[in-house]
């Protein structure tokens, strides 16, 4: 049996024992072989096409180091090598996306390929967020998961960040309970764009929010001045549409006339929708009502013993 015959009995016996998550499909013998290195060509669902060209290239420099020797197991275990230690390479195309066409000059993404994760840290003015995002070993077909370092924001605005990051990460790879009639079968899509664009265009946003009552802004310039109580008059509430306001202006506005239908949001005139506030309009009539009925009673009172 020649050398080339060798070779590929060990592949065959080998390739799928010593080499994780590898499985042979062929193993044909080539012209001039190993005088000349083998040729490499990388197929991916998930990784980008410009990155396996890259790395097909870089194998076959591997490859005509050992001329003349073996060479498929040694090149089969670079590329193994590479992408362990690259694990962030499953999503080289949206972080490329994110860092030419999304973050601004303020952003930082660092990537950690020891713990696949990336670290995103964004500014906004005084204000800033730092976000650890760790990507599964499984990507994209699992979610992305995500944790706050760090945030100058109060909160109310912080929860909702996070809350909502990972509902845009679920919402990539969990279809929804019920599926519109018609609607196209349901496809796992890439996680980590959508969130990181999400933090990173809110964490912009929100602190020229102005509160639709006032027409203020609702976050003060300092991040040390934010309240620190949840009920303060000048906190921050979100309402369901996704707009601000600042607590006591949503509270006199939602609790005085009119009351007809229900509030409506200011900016975008969606009904307003917020835990705090759960009475029906009829019952919050009722007790505006029934608390104009007692100013009235003290006043004539108070007219009375003058």
């Amino acid at each position: 049996m020649g050398f080339v015959e060798d070779e590929l009995q060990e592949i065959k016996a080998m390739v799928e024992k010593h080499i994780t998550g590898s499985k042979l499909e062929a193993c044909i013998p080539a012209m001039n072989y190993p005088a000349a290195n083998i040729l490499v060509e990388l197929k991916s669902r998930h990784i980008s096409q410009k990155l396996l060209d890259g790395l097909a290239n870089l194998s076959e420099k591997e490859a005509k180091k050992i001329l003349g020797k073996p060479q498929i197991l040694h090149v089969l275990k670079f590329v193994r090598n590479f992408i362990d230690e690259n694990p962030l390479c499953c999503c080289s195309e949206e972080i490329s996306e994110l860092k030419q066409k999304i973050a601004r000059p303020s952003d930082e993404i660092k990537l950690k390929q020891k713990t696949s994760s990336i670290l995103v840290i964004t500014m906004e003015g005084e204000y800033s967020c730092k976000y650890n995002i760790t990507v599964p070993e499984d990507y994209p077909d699992t979610r992305v998961s995500l944790t706050e370092v760090s945030s100058s924001y109060p909160p109310v605005v912080r929860r909702w960040l996070l809350a909502q990051a990972q509902e845009l990460a679920r919402q990539c790879v969990e279809p929804p309970t019920r599926c519109r009639p018609g609607a196209p079968p349901f496809v796992v899509k890439p996680s980590l764009l959508p969130v990181v664009k999400f933090l990173l265009e809110a964490v912009h946003s929100i602190p020229a929010a102005v509160c639709g009552v006032c027409c203020r802004t609702c976050l003060p310039p300092h991040p040390q001045d934010v309240p620190s109580s949840e009920d303060d008059p000048l906190s921050v509430e979100r309402v369901y549409c996704g707009h601000f306001y600042h607590h006591a202006c949503l509270d006199t506005y939602i609790k005085t006339p009119p009351f007809a239908g229900g509030k409506t949001c200011h900016s975008c005139s969606l009904k307003i929708y917020h835990d705090k506030w759960k009475l029906s309009p009829a019952l919050v009539e009722a007790r505006w009502a029934h608390k104009q009925a007692r100013q009235r009673e003290l006043d004539e009172a108070i007219d009375f013993f003058a």
